[in-house]
């Protein structure tokens, strides 16, 4: 059985653990809201830029040829995963990383490769003879994630994919940020950039008309570049905010486990006492009635 000053030094080391669980949930907290807020403004622009260009791309098909837009095979994926730096983040990074996993499992039969954002998918992934063409660290760990990190991403992507003909597709790979409580794992596609499959439509049936005085190879040659480097930027800021929304609940769980923990060292350390106690009052009693 465990001393008495056992028990005491047991629920000092959880009480001082519960004091870090409870500062990591509050910092956590800090930057979710942030991250929440960057998250909550970049969604409409990034759908609507996806919106807008898919339907262009559908109108222009045969008039105008851009190698972001041109289909090829379907037989070298290069994939993009988006994971945390860090970990004490719950399930966070074991659902991006199976994700990823469960897509390279359906396409087995395909040559893949991965660029990895994240230390966590980059060294999941190496331990497993995946190949990497590129790696990028702690761009989302502080919780400030940058479009010019984006940029940066998306330019040496679009170069690969242009210089490389042998790549047939580009799909991302992060998690979307939904509540606190749901996060979850999106695979999407990159490059080719996909076309509207249907004409889009506005209220009453009538179909959307785009009126653009530039040629087409002016218009696509700026936004197309510029909507994989939204799309980019737009992962990793939901993953961020993912990552602090599950550390968050990691570490409240984690300080309530303390605390639950601590009460039961110190209702164990109470019996050890009594125990204690009851011995000495015995054997003073006995040795008074042994004289």
């Amino acid at each position: 059985m465990a001393s008495l000053l056992d028990m005491r030094r047991r629920i000092k080391s959880v009480k001082n653990t519960q004091q870090i669980t409870k500062a990591m949930k509050m910092v956590a907290a800090a930057k979710l809201k942030r991250s929440q807020d960057r998250v909550t403004a970049s969604r409409p622009f990034a759908g609507k830029m996806s919106e807008v260009l898919g339907g262009l791309s559908g109108k222009v098909a045969g008039e105008f040829s851009h190698p972001l837009l041109d289909e090829r095979g379907d037989d070298k994926y290069l994939i993009v995963l988006i994971s945390g730096d860090k970990g004490l983040a719950g399930a966070f990074n074991a659902n991006v990383i199976k994700a990823a996993q469960a897509f390279l499992k359906d396409n087995e039969s395909k040559s893949s490769s991965m660029i990895a954002v994240g230390r966590k998918g980059r060294d999941f992934f190496k331990r497993r003879q995946v190949q990497i063409t590129d790696e990028y660290i702690g761009l989302t760990s502080s919780g400030q994630a940058s479009y010019a990190d984006a940029q940066n991403i998306a330019n040496k992507l679009i170069a690969q994919f242009t210089e490389d003909t042998s790549i047939d597709k580009v799909f991302v790979i992060f998690t979307e940020f939904r509540t606190v409580l749901s996060q979850k794992p999106i695979v999407q596609q990159l490059l080719p950039i996909p076309k509207a499959e249907q004409s889009e439509e506005v209220e009453g049936g009538i179909e959307a008309e785009y009126i653009y005085e530039q040629p087409a190879s002016d218009i696509f040659g700026k936004l197309l570049p510029r909507q994989i480097a939204t799309q980019i930027y737009r992962g990793m800021l939901e993953s961020t905010a993912s990552f602090f929304g599950s550390q968050m609940t990691a570490m409240d769980s984690a300080s309530k486990n303390a605390g639950e923990l601590i009460d039961t060292l110190t209702l164990n350390m109470n019996r050890i006492r009594q125990a204690a106690i009851t011995k000495e009052i015995i054997e003073v009693v006995s040795g008074a009635a042994a004289a």
